[in-house]
């Protein structure tokens, strides 16, 4: 009988996959915190993975810390973002609504059982509901799938546009032309958005050309040319990772270093 429970044991850590961490004793073992309000007009955006096995608990907990309005994740498994929510409200009194923009679905990076693997991509999350939900995969994601989401939601009390994407991985410039085209074309729609993700290009990459022409970065001295004074965001020290704005005006832009990824936390309060 032992042998038989073990055997089933096994069997069903090895059907909930690898993005599932002993997030129930992270969990147990930290305290509650005070219930408190998100902060209104704060977006931000973060490429949570990588190491992509970390606690789900600690990263509600960066999370947490800024309590933004609106997130958008990038590189997030389904199953990640339900239980990142559950601490969100749970442990910090902060309650989020959430759209998914999964691009991949693949047993070996997000778990699930082989005949129903995990959704892969974006997620947004938001304080206030979000409508109109669309879920693009790029025409060529280049060594993988990759896309962008957009929703519609309130930021400030006014509706917004809000976009989250990630680009093709670096060394695949033309790829990645060939997505902010589509991008682009998009976003072009809109007087007033918010588009963030991780675009694996340094502000000058002319592959960002296009985003430049209809939006400006939330960080006062990015600009695109190498003399501009651009803020780092992951730990190889380059910017990656971007808030642009079209009819919305930035107040303040801060990038928080992270130990739970190789991306830090992009933080953008609107005026």
């Amino acid at each position: 009988m032992r042998l038989l429970a073990g055997a089933v044991t096994l069997a069903c850590v090895v059907l909930v996959g690898p993005s599932a961490p002993s997030d129930a004793l992270f969990a147990r073992s930290r305290p509650v915190e005070a219930v408190r309000d998100v902060v209104p007009n704060r977006v931000m955006t973060w490429n949570m993975c990588n190491p992509c096995k970390e606690s789900n608990v600690d990263r509600a907990s960066e999370i947490a810390r800024y309590a933004p309005q609106v997130i958008g994740l990038q590189e997030a498994c389904v199953r990640d973002v339900e239980r990142i929510r559950e601490y969100l409200e749970n442990l910090y009194g902060l309650v989020y609504h959430v759209e998914y923009g999964a691009v991949l679905r693949h047993w070996g990076r997000c778990g699930g059982v082989p005949w129903s693997p995990g959704g892969y991509g974006q997620a947004v999350l938001s304080a206030a509901p979000m409508t109109d939900a669309v879920d693009v995969a790029y025409p060529d994601g280049g060594s993988e799938a990759r896309g962008y989401m957009a929703v519609t939601t309130e930021v400030g009390g006014r509706s917004v546009r809000v976009f989250n994407t990630h680009l093709a991985q670096r060394r695949q410039e033309a790829v990645r032309a060939d997505q902010t085209a589509v991008l682009a074309e998009a976003v072009v729609r809109y007087d007033r958005f918010i588009l963030v993700g991780d675009f694996n290009a340094v502000p000058e990459a002319p592959e960002l050309t296009p985003i430049w022409a209809l939006a400006t970065d939330t960080d006062p001295a990015c600009r695109p040319s190498p003399a501009g004074d651009c803020g780092l965001t992951t730990d190889w020290q380059s910017k990656f990772d971007y808030v642009f704005l079209r009819g919305l005006t930035p107040r303040e832009h801060r990038v928080h270093l992270t130990p739970y990824s190789d991306h830090h936390l992009v933080q953008a309060d609107l005026d």
